[in-house]
């Protein structure tokens, strides 16, 4: 094998498979990615067995081929070429080393032999439709943040995406919970979704998938099986396997009938959180919200560190409120809001208070309180 390619072309591809490896690996070849050359192509492929990354890249092939060699040193070396090099990678069969050339470097890399390397197999996807990168990347944007981390309850480590019943029809539904905050975005079914199982995608894959999203326009290609997630753009397919768990009857925790209401500049709210929250322990981190006619106090009273207070001019008519959150909960849920205002409705202090953006209900956040 041997092929030559542009120094950036490749750097995008080999970044791409190295962050799918996993670092600390039981099976070598795990650690590293199988090169393919073929045509005027070439394929770089990782994998950590729950999920694998197939990146396609133009490239100058002289000799058709395919070897596996340290994903995160072939990453490292390529980073620290120089921008606009042409780099020539040539496999040598008979030593078992890949020699990476580029200008006056010359590295010479031990590979494994390309059998051995693991790929996913296929799966007969039942629903099979097309999405702008722009809808998911809002979807898993705004939900990822409130995904559990705790390893019992394994079924809350990732995104649950399905399609859900609403007024007037269906929609594209994303939505995580950690027991202290849940979020749940909607979006306009997708041509072709309507056969798709609800599925939990988990949260390496989010974090993977982030990565091919950058383009508002482009088209992903979504395939979904009840094992198996793929997503594909013309150069790039990622595919995971899913959570196998069922994810809780979210919608009982979304509380319906709360109707005091509180709409304030979400900017200059999370400011004011974020400052008043330096003082409070951070084993606590609570912050207690005094709401009186068009006025909220924000408050915490550290007694090992200090106490502070910020007063915002709000829109708030209703009887005075006393209630306490977790500092670092209220922040990741207003920092979810693109419009000005946010709408946060309360009951009582001892219940889950519900926020979105302005009267847009396709974003809907709660948050549990703490006892201040």
């Amino acid at each position: 094998m041997k092929f030559s390619i542009e120094r950036a072309v490749l750097l995008k591809a080999v970044a791409q498979a190295q962050s799918v490896v996993e670092r600390r690996n039981t099976i070598p070849i795990l650690a590293n990615v199988l090169i393919e050359a073929e045509g005027a192509a070439v394929q770089f492929r990782a994998t950590d067995l729950d999920i694998e990354v197939v990146d396609r890249a133009a490239a100058m092939v002289e000799r058709v081929g395919a070897t596996t060699v340290s994903a995160v040193t072939l990453h490292d070396i390529v980073r620290k070429l120089p921008d606009g090099a042409l780099v020539t990678l040539t496999d040598d069969m008979t030593t078992g080393r890949l020699t990476v050339d580029a200008g006056r470097s010359n590295f010479s890399l031990a590979t494994l032999p390309r059998e051995d390397f693991p790929v996913m197999a296929s799966s007969e996807y039942a629903s099979n439709f097309s999405c702008k990168a722009a809808i998911l990347r809002r979807l898993f944007d705004k939900s990822k943040f409130a995904i559990s981390t705790e390893e019992t309850r394994y079924y809350l480590n990732g995104v649950y995406m399905h399609i859900a019943d609403i007024d007037g029809g269906q929609v594209l539904r994303c939505v995580a919970t950690d027991g202290h905050r849940l979020a749940r975005i909607d979006a306009e079914l997708p041509i072709g979704c309507d056969a798709m199982p609800g599925v939990i995608v988990p949260r390496k894959t989010v974090g993977e998938l982030r990565k091919l999203l950058d383009e508002d326009d482009m088209d992903i290609a979504v395939s979904v099986s009840e094992t198996k997630i793929r997503f594909a753009t013309p150069d790039i397919t990622l595919t995971s396997k899913v959570i196998d768990g069922t994810f809780p009857d979210y919608s009982r925790v979304i509380p319906v009938g709360n109707t005091r209401r509180l709409e304030v500049d979400a900017a200059d709210f999370a400011k004011a959180v974020d400052r008043v929250a330096t003082v409070s322990s951070e084993r606590s981190r609570a912050v207690k919200l005094t709401l009186e006619e068009d006025q909220l106090v924000l408050s915490v009273n550290a007694p090992d560190s200090g106490a502070a207070e910020e007063e915002l001019a709000v829109a708030y008519s209703d009887e005075r409120l006393e209630i306490g959150f977790n500092a670092k909960y209220l922040l990741e849920i207003a920092s979810q809001v693109d419009r000005e205002n946010a709408v946060f409705l309360f009951n009582s202090a001892g219940d889950p208070t519900l926020m979105r953006e302005g009267n847009d209900t396709t974003a809907v956040y709660v948050v549990m309180p703490m006892r201040v």
